[in-house]
């Protein structure tokens, strides 16, 4: 079970600002993943879903279990039959993620408003890899302040997720703006009180963070 510290409370801050990673700050290419992971396991693109991601293998990970990241490769190595390097399993990831440079300009205005963070659902390894996954928000937020969901043992949209990202940070959810680019998941922050914005392009999202900001000045 993941250790209670990770998502103990933080120094608190004014507005927090949180972000999903995939199809938001950066586009994911999957399929490009797969073909990757194909030529390292060689298993075709429907194996490796059958074995890890329509399994439930890789949701059961990104909410936390396992927490570690060694436990977590292990799973993968003995649930897809094929050996994988940590390395290898981090590259393939970071060279299907590329970043959305407007989307990342949003990210930096939203920084000069408060405090900026970031909330992937993926699993414990990744987590401590996220700064070589998308490397252009180290300068922005900093490796400290990019999670993914593992991190506090639950996935987007399970509310407690979003509770333990504000208590981490001090904040409150009224205080707290959140992005996503899917349904599911803004509701779940919308559940407990969040004001959840959900992605379509970066005009309006960072139409969203003035207006957020514009709010909170003016309460």
């Amino acid at each position: 079970m993941m250790r209670s510290s990770y998502w103990g409370r933080l120094s608190s801050v004014t507005l927090l600002f949180v972000f999903d990673m995939d199809d938001v700050l950066y586009d994911y290419d999957w399929r490009a993943r797969m073909q990757s992971l194909t030529a390292v396991t060689g298993h075709d693109l429907h194996e490796l879903r059958r074995r890890w991601w329509i399994s439930g293998m890789e949701w059961k990970a990104e909410a936390g279990d396992p927490s570690d990241p060694d436990e977590y490769l292990a799973m993968v190595t003995e649930t897809i039959g094929a050996p994988i390097s940590r390395d290898e399993w981090v590259r393939i990831r970071a060279e299907a993620t590329h970043a959305r440079p407007a989307a990342l300009e949003a990210v930096r205005r939203a920084a000069e408003l408060g405090q900026v963070a970031l909330l992937t659902n993926n699993g414990i390894l990744i987590h401590h890899h996220l700064h070589e996954v998308a490397p252009e928000l180290v300068g922005i937020m900093g490796r400290e302040h990019m999670h993914a969901s593992a991190a506090f043992g639950a996935r987007k949209p399970d509310p407690l997720v979003y509770e333990r990202i504000i208590a981490h940070y001090g904040a409150s959810a009224a205080d707290t703006f959140f992005t996503d680019d899917r349904t599911e998941n803004i509701e779940g922050a919308e559940s407990i009180g969040i004001t959840a914005h959900l992605y379509v392009d970066e005009a309006s999202l960072r139409a969203a963070i003035e207006a957020f900001a514009a709010e909170a000045r003016a309460a």
